[in-house]
């Protein structure tokens, strides 16, 4: 369920120049400079994410015609050997501020697939409960188990404000 990675995850976009501007994703904050969707504005929100760009994306609407990205947020799903799920499933009811396992854990975890087993949820979690920085670090690639690795404040938002139900979407 949790993946731990060794490498740093940056962004680099090149200019016609000679230079490249490299940013690094601080995985302790939001994922976007702006603020989180109130989801009880949007009856028909839904959830969208992408394993080819590894992101998550939160949709205002199931109509094409109404249908905006509302928020963007940086994700891990499953590394080679463990990837996650692709498929339409719904938020289920397990969801809670930490899980723990003998190698370890993570925070704020919403279940959307084998009530407990396929989770949202923060970057990993050493047995002592601290974060562990090079697996946040990955965020923007595929380094988990099959779960869906989040920033810790993406993380916390949506373990606070995705109601059960909502649809997931995951290719």
């Amino acid at each position: 369920m949790i993946g731990f990675g060794l490498t740093t995850a940056t962004s680099t976009a090149s200019a016609k120049t000679t230079s490249a501007k490299t940013t690094t994703l601080n995985w302790r904050k939001p994922s976007q400079k702006k603020a989180y969707p109130n989801l009880k504005r949007y009856k028909s929100a839904w959830i969208y994410v992408s394993k080819k760009r590894q992101r998550v994306y939160f949709h205002s609407s199931t109509n094409p015609k109404t249908d905006r990205i509302l928020y963007v947020m940086y994700c891990s799903t499953g590394r080679a050997g463990a990837a996650t799920p692709s498929g339409t499933y719904h938020i289920q009811k397990e969801r809670g501020p930490v899980f723990m396992g003998p190698l370890g854990g993570a925070r704020y975890y919403v279940s959307w697939k084998g009530h407990g087993v396929y989770l949202f949820h923060s970057v990993p979690i050493n047995t002592r409960g601290a974060y562990i920085p090079s697996a946040g670090a990955m965020l923007g690639h595929r380094a988990s188990h099959g779960c869906i690795r989040l920033t810790v404040a993406d993380a916390y938002w949506l373990y606070k404000h995705v109601p059960f139900g909502m649809k997931v979407v995951i290719r």
